[in-house]
């Protein structure tokens, strides 16, 4: 391939690979301490929101018929990524522990920061390589979640969340009027299990029991001890509770983040228990162009739900007329969404605005509401 063609490629993918000017911020605070350790959260969330006002939406569709060649830089940091996060959660607890500069209360200021980027890009990272069909790819998903200690979302979100969206078996579709908190616990209780499930019950089509060894709970596992046990290695037992806390964070922020993209969107119940099929509705839009370049179009929600199996810069953006639109992107969302009574008087009256439009033959929703519908099947 010529140089310049190369060039070209690289230069269109560029601004997806924004996420790396994370990791300099984090060694900054572990080195200066003080209110140095501030710049990464408040980069993350904040930076990106001015920059989206500053460049506005990105409503431009990229062509479908791109090849993988095409798409080369776009995957290469995807890839790479769990390379960059493994150096940097486990050598930043290296330095920490083997230097006395800071505090109790700056090292877990530190490591919370160093959870949103494992969890703001890390997870969002994971989440585009498990959707893929090599096993490299799927394998360095799975690489990721471990250091993060949720590889049961790899199950969770294949198996559960992409089928029963918008239905009483999806754990992460908030419910409308539910606070993130509660969501939140909520979540973590329910979605383990439902992977669980998710999981036997395959085995079981094939005519195994859930212990047998294709039950990938047994690799998530080994995975997750290996990332604990290095931990410890790297810095002790503070080593050990330093990783959690990243962990623990990059959890709240995916977290968070699962609560905006569905929050009070529901499929329509056709009865005996079966649903419409997914579709653009069923997913909040945003075209914050910053945004999605840190997150690499995860906010063209909308069309990752049409179309699962695209890759991340050929997902499409839908407009109101086919999708309902955040009025910000993700991270202010998100900030939004830790003050229930202010989500819910900013998202509820849009919620209601969405049944309009879309289920005007819908005269009780409350049923949808409190999750009483039937289960769809599995």
């Amino acid at each position: 391939m010529v140089p310049a063609e190369q060039l070209r490629r690289f230069r269109n993918a560029a601004p997806f690979w924004l996420s790396l000017a994370l990791i300099p911020l984090a060694w900054l605070g572990a080195v200066l301490g003080g209110w140095w350790l501030a710049l990464l959260p408040l980069s993350a969330w904040w930076l990106f929101t001015v920059l989206d006002a500053l460049t506005g939406l990105n409503l431009e569709n990229a062509d479908l018929k791109a090849t993988e060649d095409d798409l080369i830089w776009y995957r290469a940091i995807t890839m790479l990524w769990f390379l960059v996060q493994l150096v940097t959660i486990y050598g930043l607890i290296w330095y920490v522990t083997h230097t006395d500069h800071l505090s109790a209360f700056e090292m877990l200021v530190l490591f919370f920061g160093v959870g949103v980027i494992s969890g703001t890009v890390g997870i969002v990272y994971a989440h585009e390589l498990l959707h893929q069909k090599n096993k490299v790819e799927r394998w360095l998903g799975d690489l990721l979640l471990a250091t993060v200690l949720y590889s049961h979302f790899r199950t969770e979100h294949l198996l559960v969340h992409h089928r029963h969206v918008g239905t009483p078996r999806d754990a992460v579709t908030a419910r409308y009027n539910e606070g993130f908190h509660r969501f939140f616990i909520r979540v973590l209780r329910e979605s383990p299990v439902s992977a669980w499930e998710a999981e036997k019950a395959m085995l079981a089509r094939r005519g195994s029991g859930p212990f047998n060894r294709r039950n990938p709970f047994w690799r998530y596992a080994v995975l997750q001890l290996m990332a604990v046990v290095l931990a410890i290695w790297v810095g002790g037992l503070l080593g050990l509770v330093l990783f959690v806390i990243q962990a623990l964070s990059a959890i709240w922020q995916l977290e968070l983040t699962n609560y905006v993209e569905h929050y009070g969107l529901t499929r329509e119940h056709l009865g005996d228990g079966k649903y419409e099929h997914v579709k653009p509705h069923h997913s909040w839009n945003a075209a914050h162009r910053a945004t999605n370049w840190l997150l690499i179009n995860l906010q063209r929600h909308s069309d990752h739900h049409y179309k699962p199996d695209r890759r991340f810069p050929l997902l499409q953006n839908h407009d109101e007329s086919q999708a309902p639109q955040l009025p910000f992107g993700y991270p202010l969302m998100a900030a939004a969404a830790m003050v229930p009574p202010l989500w819910r008087r900013w998202m509820n009256p849009k919620v209601r605005a969405w049944r309009r439009q879309y289920y005007p033959q819908i005269i009780d929703w409350t049923p949808y509401k409190t999750g009483e519908l039937p289960m769809p099947r599995p």
